[in-house]
């Protein structure tokens, strides 16, 4: 693992590349008899920290009219101001604070002294940590995640749909980009659902506050890294959000982003520096945006032109999202403690970062280490949103790359399984096609570091609907399910996969993959919390998915157990899932018409003479010499009785 992210370092940097003075500043050990002010200044940042890291030091962003003018003094024992640096802008100054191992959690006043005698203080608050570094479990292969766009799931606190002072400022479920009124209170609400239905995380995407003009609803444009937006909640409602899945044994995990911010963020109408976001004169100059080139693989191409690297880490991603520059000593401290100070207050279960190829690569490395220098035992997740696995593989901690990288990253998206297993269910058998390609994309698993920490799905809120995918063919669909359930992954199954969602009208379009959970609104006809209205396929699939969420949860064959499959037979495929005294069997069925299969292939699995259940359905089979399958579609057994 990589040092922890070192602000000394990239402090001396910044005296080379962006030419920042130290200001003078008073720090004393004294203990200070006066009551603190309870005063603020306009923005500092984190808005409060904690004793007991690791890492000793601190460096606060102070946002405030002509603070650069400013020297700064602090009195409280253990609180060290180690160096003060200005600015471009006057109106930033970025404070390096030590805090001692022995420091008590407390509060006291940053006071500022302008060069007229004029005072201004702010009040900071270091609180005790309420848990061990080693308590911040992560999720793992154990767990199966319920991925959730919370605008569009419900619904339970009508009164923050329209916040006034925002610039979208109304709601309308008819239009698929606006906001239809999802928030917190909606998840909390709905949470006995997620637990009964097996899932043992959830991932909501941003709930951080989104204030532009349009398409405000996904969260990934953030105007406010430290606040929760109003339209969803209040930060104590994300806190409670927060206790409440861990009451019921549920993981919550972050969706974060490093690589950009929204073009309405507060800092953009007053950059700190020069080189705060990337291509920064252009903006600031009113020229044309210049957007990444898309090109993942610079990232690892040792063929790679230095135009297409930084055309890539640099450019901005849709011209609505300034490309954040992590190079930025200043911008990258900012967004290290920006994630500890969500993992601290929430007491996450894991981060998922989006875009991950996007940023610096070698930030991401310090800023994933830093995190897992504090938290051992935490999870990470990184979107690469490529097809090839040696790609994927490259993000993973542990990877053997060629050029040293090491990424400090638990686990990487499979995009290449999620695509292997839809082409293999919709081609037709054939020596190269079909089932084959969950065969052979299962074998590239030789080159990861760890294949059951990587997150497998069989759609996200980027992509059509696995339903629509897979042209609305149910069997299909279940086998796709059954398939991501049962691989050494942790799965991740996007919001009302489990009652069909689709988005067939209008594929590939992002408001329709994110549409409306029935049931989340009060004037909802449907009801899939319930049941009422659904079809009888929608609950057949609910069922399905339910019954083998439940037998997931306690199945540590699945969890951790040794994988074995063999090549497709006859339009059939069959994986194994083994340790100790349960084996799991995964028979995919793509034949249409009933088949008899010959059992003795599989005789080195060991299960010859013995009774198995079908985890789905409960009933009992006797592997012998053949099986019949009666219909396509999934089976799955396990010799786990209990």
């Amino acid at each position: 693992m990589k040092p922890i992210y070192q602000i000394g370092f990239y402090i001396l940097l910044l005296f080379g590349s962006l030419g920042c003075k130290q200001k003078d500043s008073t720090s004393t050990s004294t203990v200070d008899t006066n009551p603190v002010s309870n005063q603020k200044v306009e923005r500092v940042e984190p808005p409060n920290w904690w004793i007991g890291f690791h890492n000793t030091h601190l460096q606060l962003l102070v946002k405030e009219p002509n603070i650069g003018e400013a020297t700064v003094k602090i009195i409280y024992p253990g609180v060290t101001i180690k160096k003060v640096h200005s600015a471009h802008s006057p109106n930033y100054l970025f404070l390096d604070l030590h805090i001692a191992p022995e420091t008590e959690a407390g509060v006291f006043d940053i006071v500022f002294t302008y060069p007229s005698g004029t005072e201004k203080k702010h009040t900071y608050e270091l609180k005790a940590r309420l848990k061990k570094p080693e308590d911040y479990v992560g999720f793992d292969s154990s767990d199966a995640v319920y991925l959730i766009t919370p605008d569009r799931f419900a619904n339970a606190e009508t009164s923050n749909d329209v916040v006034a002072g925002l610039k979208e400022a109304t709601i309308d479920r008819s239009k698929d980009y606006a906001r239809h009124g999802g928030d917190i209170a909606g998840i909390i609400a709905h949470l006995d659902y997620i637990s009964d239905m097996g899932f043992t995380a959830i991932w909501p995407s941003p709930l951080l506050t989104n204030d532009m003009p349009q398409w405000s609803y996904h969260g990934y444009a953030m105007t406010d890294f430290y606040e929760v937006d109003p339209r969803f909640g209040s930060l104590e409602d994300y806190k409670r959000l927060a206790d409440e899945t861990r009451k019921k044994g549920i993981k919550l995990i972050m969706d974060q982003v490093a690589n950009h911010c929204g073009l309405e963020h507060w800092w953009m109408k007053d950059l700190p520096f020069k080189n705060w976001v990337n291509y920064q004169k252009d903006f600031e100059n009113k020229e044309p945006t210049t957007f990444s080139n898309h090109r993942r693989t610079a990232n690892q191409d040792s063929y790679a032109s230095v135009a297409d690297k930084e055309g890539m880490a640099n450019g901005w991603f849709v011209s609505s999202m300034p490309d954040l520059n992590q190079r930025n000593p200043f911008m990258g401290n900012y967004l290290v403690q920006n994630s500890i100070w969500w993992i601290e207050t929430l007491g996450l279960g894991g981060i998922r970062q989006d875009t991950y190829p996007y940023p610096d690569k070698q930030f991401m490395s310090e800023w994933a280490g830093a995190i897992m220098e504090e938290y051992p035992n935490f999870s990470i997740v990184g979107e690469e949103w490529s097809y090839n696995p040696l790609l994927i593989g490259y993000w993973q901690e542990g990877a053997n790359n060629r050029d040293g990288y090491d990424s400090n990253l638990t686990s990487t998206m499979d995009f290449a399984m999620q695509q292997a297993v839809a082409d293999a269910l919709k081609e037709p058998e054939n020596w190269n096609t079909g089932l084959v390609k969950i065969y052979e994309g299962l074998a590239n698993d030789f080159y990861y570091a760890s294949p059951k920490d990587i997150m497998v799905f069989p759609d996200n809120h980027d992509m059509d609907r696995v339903f629509t995918r897979l042209n609305e063919d149910v069997p299909n669909t279940k086998m796709a399910l059954a398939t991501f359930l049962t691989l050494p992954r942790i799965p991740q199954i996007y919001y009302g996969t489990e009652v069909l969602m689709e988005n067939t009208d209008k594929p590939g379009d992002h408001g329709l993959i994110r549409t409306d959970f029935p049931g989340g609104w009060e004037e909802d006809e449907v009801n899939a919390f319930t049941g009422q209205g659904l079809s009888v396929a929608q609950k057949d699939m609910q069922r399905f998915l339910k019954k083998f969420l439940n037998y997931r949860k306690d199945s540590r064959a699945i969890h951790d157990g040794k994988t074995v499959h063999f090549g497709p037979f006859m339009g059939t495929y069959f994986l194994f899932r083994i340790m100790d005294d349960e084996t799991v069997v995964l028979i995919l069925n793509k034949n249409e018409t009933p088949i008899t299969i010959d059992l003795k292939r599989y005789a080195e699995i060991g299960l010859a003479g013995k009774k198995l259940k079908n985890i789905v359905t409960n009933e009992t089979i006797y592997w012998g010499d053949d099986i019949q399958l009666a219909e396509k579609g999934p089976l799955v057994l396990t010799t786990k009785f209990q």
